[in-house]
């Protein structure tokens, strides 16, 4: 799988509407079967989120972007939370939760139309140029400073 943005799409897609179906059964092993699937599909997201964070972050960045996933992976949830909540009391529980797989799903949708580059990304060519312009950073950096090694540092590019 190279297009890990589709993946990502379709994994939460997937999760949304395994949230969905799950509400929808009123058997309890189809049930347990929707929240296997949803669980799949969070977890094949969550591989694929990581794949393109690293590949793609460079490093002088990766402080400065895990707080910002640390914010939306604690923030998130909590306004999930509220969103359920507020349509749960409005309408009722069910309600809640099918509603909430399908917002899931129109949302993965709305992404990777508002997204393309999530939609088109392809760690054979996307990782590449991300690569080469790391590297062409690196080296402006570098010759702005007169190079690591003039600049009185050790030479910490490791890539």
């Amino acid at each position: 799988m190279h297009h890990h943005g589709r993946a990502i799409v379709y994994a939460s897609g997937l999760w949304g509407a395994a949230i969905a179906a799950f509400e929808l059964s009123r058997n309890l092993w189809l049930s347990l079967f929707f929240l296997a699937v949803a669980g799949g599909g969070d977890m094949v997201s969550g591989i694929f989120r990581q794949l393109m964070w690293n590949q793609t972050i460079p490093d002088e960045l990766r402080g400065r972007m895990a707080g910002t996933e640390l914010l939306s992976y604690s923030l998130g949830p909590q306004l999930g939370q509220v969103r359920s909540s507020l349509v749960a009391q409005w309408t009722s529980l069910r309600t809640s939760i099918t509603s909430g797989g399908l917002v899931c799903v129109a949302g993965a949708v709305v992404l990777a139309l508002a997204l393309p580059s999530l939609w088109t990304y392809d760690e054979r060519t996307d990782v590449n140029a991300s690569r080469e312009r790391e590297v062409r950073a690196r080296a402006a950096k570098d010759a702005a400073t007169g190079g690591s090694a003039a600049a009185g540092g050790q030479d910490t590019n490791t890539g």
